[in-house]
């Protein structure tokens, strides 16, 4: 008997669904589009200059005058926000993070003068303290030389503030301290700020992939190879990220960011479907950067694999992704030739 006749054999062929071009689109149930995408952008003192990042190739650190270039660029390809991190003066570091809140710092100018010539282009503000310590750590130490909790969310309101009051649309805390966002979500109301979002690295890890990103904002001589596992979380750990979401959720967070992005996207579907609240990922540096690597080495085809990478994130539960690759990402659909 021929065990393929009819009656002894499957009816239903998945592959039929897969045959050909249209029906693999009809049936696409993950989209990616630049309104998905979020582009992280590193600002420095200085004008009419950039400076490459040696381990993250094809980025850069730019000045306020050709940050807004860049910014024009990525505002014609349809990316709705993006994300700023300063590069501050080593004499500018400071045990308590003084500048952190500094109406006239380099964030601050770079933020207002984004919001007057883009008022359309959405700006989301990070709220940390390790690019403005002297030890690079993400709030201030005590006497001990442990970070401080109370004392460091202080701080971070009045940094939250003054980035408020230079324009930000969204202040994005990202140090992991308890308490923070109820503070910030006050203070922003007191002072009435009171449209301003508030995106909380809710589920942040003491991960091993965001080298290259201290070496981009210059964190990283500072802290010395210094953990910051007291206050980020325990890549061993998924259970917790619930508990972590939950409490930034009732203490105000408008979005709530999982950090990394392809190593957690567990984490990510988890809270998804937990919480079903507006999630954002961030893909960072260090993916971003093995990512370049293997494509330079030959090993990865770049806009397949970058493509599949972002498609993945989105899969997983995120509404919309940082990433060091949105620019290109983008510009790959804004011209259709997406195989």
């Amino acid at each position: 008997m021929n065990p393929f006749s009819l009656g002894s054999f499957p009816a239903t062929r998945l592959r039929r669904l897969r045959v050909d071009d249209f029906t693999r689109k009809l049936v696409t149930e993950t989209n990616l589009s630049p309104q998905n995408l979020i582009q992280p952008l590193f600002v420095m003192e200085g004008e009419k200059q950039t400076e490459d990042i040696p381990a993250m190739p094809g980025l850069c650190r730019y000045t306020i005058d050709t940050l807004l270039e860049e910014v024009a660029e990525l505002q014609d390809l349809h990316i709705p926000a993006i994300a700023l991190f300063p590069v501050i003066q080593p004499h500018l570091k400071s045990d308590f993070a003084k500048e952190a809140y500094n109406d006239q710092g380099l964030l601050q100018r770079c933020i207002h003068q984004v919001k007057t010539t883009f008022p359309h282009m959405g700006v989301i503000a990070d709220v940390a303290l390790d690019p403005y310590t002297s030890h690079g750590h993400d709030g201030v130490l005590n006497s001990k030389g442990e970070v401080d909790n109370d004392s460091s969310v202080a701080i971070l309101l009045k940094q939250a503030l003054s980035l408020a009051k230079a324009g930000a649309d969204i202040v994005a805390p990202s140090d992991m301290m308890d308490g923070r966002i109820q503070m910030i979500r006050k203070g922003l109301e007191n002072e009435g700020y009171t449209m301003v979002r508030i995106l909380a690295y809710a589920a942040k890890y003491a991960s091993s992939y965001y080298g290259p990103f201290r070496g981009a904002v210059g964190s990283a001589s500072q802290l010395k190879g210094a953990s910051k596992a007291s206050y980020q979380m325990n890549p061993a750990n998924s259970h917790e990220a619930m508990r972590e979401v939950a409490f930034d959720i009732q203490e105000g967070a408008d979005f709530i960011m999982i950090k990394p992005g392809m190593p957690y996207l567990d984490i990510v579907y988890r809270v998804k479907q937990q919480f079903k609240v507006p999630t954002f990922v961030y893909q960072v540096s260090g993916e971003y950067s093995m990512h370049m690597a293997a494509i330079q080495a030959g090993h990865l085809e770049e806009q397949a694999a970058i493509m599949e990478s972002l498609l993945c994130i989105r899969r997983a539960g995120a509404d919309a992704i940082l990433s060091y690759f949105a620019k290109k990402a983008a510009g790959w659909l804004k011209a259709g030739d997406l195989p």
